[in-house]
């Protein structure tokens, strides 16, 4: 059995929808999703795992992907990764979004992982699904070391 850590942000849901499938996933291969939410009431704590971060798409400033375009609503998770020791255990990103608003799409993860010097792992599109989330369960698993 194993756990998988994962941080997380979710604003409207989705995220956390998908987290939910995530679980049931990792319930069926006998392991244990350590998941925990990330948001501005959250206290900033000293990571002891590697980890793998799950952020959705929130933007302002525009609909390109240039410097003017900002984050909002997810700053919170960010931080938390730069915080202590806790960047040097990120693994990887898996970004969250909405294909429709085209260049942006998974934007936010894509500036984690060039942020936080790690891949991009996998994306998925507003809740995920069935399809998509063994396979992304096993993408966060290899990029965590486990089996």
């Amino acid at each position: 059995m194993s756990t998988v850590r994962v941080l997380y942000a979710t604003i409207e849901g989705n995220t956390q929808a998908f987290i939910d499938k995530l679980d049931a996933v990792a319930r069926q291969a006998g392991d244990q999703l350590d998941a925990q939410l990330i948001g501005d009431e959250t206290e900033y704590a000293q990571e002891e795992h590697p980890f793998v971060v799950i952020v959705p798409t929130y933007l302002t400033g525009g609909t390109g992907d240039g410097p003017e375009v900002e984050e909002i609503m997810t700053n919170a998770l960010g931080e938390y990764v730069e915080f202590g020791h806790n960047r040097q255990l990120i693994k990887g990103v898996i970004g969250a979004g909405n294909r429709n608003f085209n260049v942006q799409y998974v934007l936010t993860g894509k500036r984690y992982a060039e942020k936080f010097g790690v891949p991009l792992i996998a994306d998925f599109e507003l809740r995920g699904n069935k399809f998509e989330i063994p396979k992304i369960y096993a993408k966060i698993k290899a990029q965590l070391g486990e089996n």
